[in-house]
């Protein structure tokens, strides 16, 4: 289920103005509705105030088409009583065919990975062990978004003979089409690609000396990624606060890749580590160990990485910096971090297990090109702000103009960069935990243990480039509303902080999407387990989990976090985006099981058979998994700068409504008496100027409920020749789990018809699936 304007209704009817009026109609404006949206199927949408609003829906079935094709080939061999080595070969080539909402288009996204690993173990004596190891691999990803139909020339963004794609188009929400939007934003795409390869190599020796068991070792590995383009803006994206702005063709921001360059990064990462597991008493055992790890940064190879640096005022700079590191120093030289760990039996029986251990863990960085292409000049970002998009349009591409500035003001362009933190710390987290397990009866123990953590040096996604708020000091009040329009500043009272009005802190640079490490979270979590060990064939496993992350800002990329918006909110003050994380479901429980039915020769049912009988009815195997979940944290936000702050990406979050009175989640049994998951009308518009009350994560979305079951049986049918036939069903009771609600309460600055409605499942429709595995 998707949204499509009524304009595409609108589009053929000799009267359009007695349709749907709109002011100041743009009529260019109409073939994009037609080419973006289908032509709706269903009934014409109400804001929740029950107003009609011009937006209708479309229901659709496409088909998805994937075909994977997957090998492995496998060698061991031992070259003689004291060596070993064995070798592994995958290759994994995959395509899959996705349809768009918009049917207009379909995805073609290709796939490869190849790997190679070689492991050699050396025995010197009974006491000392060494393992080696080396490793290659290969991956690759290419995707494209093609049209089903043919697209005319004077629709196409931009026009070059190597970018055919017609562009995107986004309503009532960010900058691009990866974020959540009050209609669904099609996304064609211009081919883009990124290619990986790794080399590893890693050797670790072990000694066991009288109580002491000592292991140590080195790691090696050399990557090299290769990135063409990007998914987003790369045929061009424009973005309208509403349906009326888009009719109107008042565009927020036309962006676009000027010329799309092909960047080739490398990393040279390595580690050692010393470690001593010694026995203190014959029930307690301590591991003391310290790791070290290294790496030479993320270098282009051509001096290619183009990063924006800050001044001394902490300003963004004009242009980038362009050299071989996008970094001004590397502070991953060096990583010295310590692991403690006790294993403990209380009282020597073996009936008790305590446990408990602490490290300092990093996250080194090697991932990073897609922050870096987008700065000029080789991968530049034009943006162009409050521009009518038919005036712009068509854009020839292939060249990067200078940047514009108070001296130069003609042919050149406002760059909206990525980036990345020119003076970054690798990710590092604080890591305890302690584990107490007890034997209650034979074969069934329980288990209850608690891990936290903290981390610091986490990346954060924010606009670098937007206005300061400050604290009014006028007794009569200070005019707020930063970039917005003169018409919708409003005068706050004294004491309020408030964007005031102006342009950004470099007016020659447009709103960025950097990836800062000024970010901190932390997690608590604890867990209960019954583990029922096999008996009488059955075997069992239930669990319940309680955990609560806080942090700045899980969605660093728009695609990780559909419930929570894509930047921080303030970037001057960062508690105010402090909040439950976005992936965090709060509760969890789930219960396994494996039980082999007592069925057959010796068995309590047809203990007696033989023959084909046996055959047919014995070696049965019943398998079970069933999972719960709370939902996961839900942030609904505006879909427009209220703030006037100057971020695209527009993080700007709601008030609570004072006047509001009854349930704010009406839940999947609302959703489905009303089309709503929660009540958009429990918040309302913030002043011009000022950010929301709302905090991140303070609604619920929809719990998950599942149940996936198998059946296994055994054929024997030589002495080292066996059948397995496997019948397995997922989601066996066909539960509808619903996906995050649309978060997005306004189109412009009216309520949203899609705030608080769901269009997904969370998971798939019951499926079964027969296969036969033969075992020699």
């Amino acid at each position: 289920m998707i949204y499509t304007t009524a304009a595409a209704r609108a589009a053929n009817c000799p009267d359009l103005n007695a349709y749907i009026p709109v002011p100041n109609l743009q009529r260019g404006m109409l073939p994009y509705a037609n080419l973006f949206w289908p032509t709706p199927n269903g009934p014409e949408d109400r804001d929740p105030n029950g107003l009609l609003t011009g937006v209708a829906r479309f229901t659709g079935n496409p088909v998805r088409a994937r075909d994977e094709d997957f090998g492995l080939a496998r060698f061991d061999y031992n070259l003689s009583s004291a060596d070993s080595v064995s070798a592994n070969y995958t290759v994994d080539q995959g395509r899959e065919i996705d349809p768009d909402d918009n049917t207009n288009f379909r995805g073609d996204h290709y796939r490869d990975l190849y790997t190679l690993s070689v492991q050699e173990t050396h025995i010197f004596s009974p006491t000392i062990l060494n393992t080696a190891m080396f490793g290659v691999s290969r991956a690759g990803a290419t995707d494209h978004s093609v049209p089903v139909t043919a697209i005319p020339d004077n629709l196409v963004f931009l026009r070059d003979e190597k970018r055919k794609s017609p562009g995107a188009i986004v309503i009532g929400g960010g900058a691009t089409t990866a974020q959540a939007s009050s209609l669904v934003s099609p996304n064609p795409q211009n081919p883009f690609y990124n290619k990986r390869r790794n080399w590893t190599a890693s050797d670790d020796l072990r000694m066991t000396m009288g109580r002491h068991s000592l292991s140590m070792g080195a790691w090696f590995m050399r990557v090299q990624q290769t990135a063409f383009s990007s998914a987003q803006q790369n045929a061009g994206t424009v973005s309208y606060s509403s349906l009326l702005a888009f009719l109107q063709d008042l565009p927020t921001q036309f962006s676009f890749q000027a010329n799309p360059t092909q960047l080739n990064y490398r990393s040279l990462q390595a580690a050692w580590y010393f470690q001593d597991e010694f026995k203190l008493r014959s029930n307690l055992t301590v591991r003391l160990g310290l790791r070290d790890e290294m790496t030479t940064g993320w270098n282009e190879k051509d001096g290619h990485a183009a990063n924006y640096w800050f001044d001394s005022n902490g300003i963004i700079q004009l242009n980038p910096h362009i050299g071989t590191s996008p970094f001004r120093k590397n502070y991953a030289k060096a990583l010295l971090q310590p692991r403690v760990g006790i294993a403990w039996d209380p009282n020597g029986k073996g009936k008790w297990a305590v446990r408990a251990g602490f490290g300092i863990h990093n996250d080194l960085q090697d991932n990073l090109t897609h922050r870096l292409n987008a700065n000029p000049p080789f991968a530049a970002r034009v943006a162009i702000e409050n521009t009518p998009l038919l005036s712009i349009i068509p854009v020839t591409g292939g060249t990067a103009k200078p940047s514009c500035s108070a001296t130069v003001t003609a042919n050149c362009d406002t760059f909206a960069p990525g980036g990345l933190d020119p003076d970054m710390h690798t990710p590092t987290v604080q890591e305890w935990s302690l584990e107490v397990d007890r034997e209650i009866a034979r074969n069934l123990a329980v288990e209850v243990s608690y891990v936290g953590n903290q981390s610091y040096h986490v990346s954060t996604s924010m606009d670098v480039n937007t206005i300061r708020p400050v604290i009014c000091q006028n007794p009569a009040g200070c005019l707020s509303g930063g970039t917005r329009p003169a018409s919708q500043r409003v005068t706050v009272p004294q004491g309020t902080e408030y964007i005031p009005v102006g342009t950004r802190p470099n007016p020659y640079v447009g709103s960025t999407q950097t990836w800062m490490y000024l970010g901190t979270a932390s997690s608590h979590g604890g867990s209960v387990s019954l583990t029922k060990r096999s008996e009488s064939g059955l075997t069992f496993r239930t669990s319940y989990t309680f955990s609560k992350v806080i942090d700045l800002d899980s969605g660093i990329l728009s695609t990780s976090a559909q419930n929570d918006p894509a930047t921080i909110l303030n970037p001057y003050n960062l508690k105010l985006n402090r909040g439950l994380a976005s992936y965090n479901p709060l509760q969890q429980f789930s219960s396994s099981f494996s039980y082999v039915l007592p069925i057959g020769n010796g068995r309590a049912l047809g203990k007696g058979v033989t023959g084909w009988v046996e055959k047919l009815i014995g070696d049965w195997q019943w398998n079970g998994i069933f999972g719960a979940r709370s939902g996961f944290p839900i942030t609904p936000w505006l879909g427009l700068n209220q703030s006037g702050n100057g971020d695209t990406r527009i993080p700007d979050l709601p008030n609570w409504n004072p006047d509001f009175k009854g349930n704010v989640i009406l839940g999947s049994d609302g959703f489905k008496k009303t089309g709503r998951f929660f009540d958009p009308n429990a918040f309302v518009l913030p002043p011009t100027g000022t950010f929301g009350n709302l905090s991140r994560g303070a609604l619920r979305g929809p719990a998950l409920y599942n149940v996936d079951m198998s059946l296994f049986k055994r054929v024997t049918l030589r002495e080292r020749l066996n059948l397995q036939f496997r019948a397995e069903f997922f989601n066996v009771l066909n539960h509808a789990n619903f996906d995050t609600p649309n978060p997005i309460l306004f189109n412009g600055t009216t309520p949203s018809s899609s705030a608080g409605v769901i269009t997904e499942t969370s998971n798939r429709e019951r499926q079964i699936q027969f296969a036969l595995k033969l075992l020699f």
